[in-house]
């Protein structure tokens, strides 16, 4: 008697390690965490794809995303993400 094995794909989360909060444009879709350590040694998990999507024309109409597809920020998480609750 032969048994089928059925492929299940589990939606899985990749993580990235960061020294600064960032919002890259070829990142997006790609479903990870980013764990950024902040200036006090907090370390903040936070959805990228959440974030993005939630402030897209925000990032879109930045002069650095538009010109370098990226946004960063090395001091701290912005005040517009702080008062998300897009944390894990």
């Amino acid at each position: 008697m032969k048994t089928k094995t059925s492929k299940v794909k589990k939606e899985s989360k990749r993580s990235i390690v960061s020294k600064r909060f960032v919002i890259r444009k070829k990142l997006v879709g790609q479903g990870l965490i980013i764990k950024y350590t902040n200036y006090d040694g907090k370390v903040c998990d936070y959805d990228h794809d959440k974030v993005y999507y939630e402030n897209q024309e925000r990032f879109d109409n930045m002069a650095c995303f538009k010109k370098y597809k990226i946004y960063t920020q090395s001091f701290n998480l912005p005040a517009f993400v702080r008062n998300m609750k897009a944390y894990i």
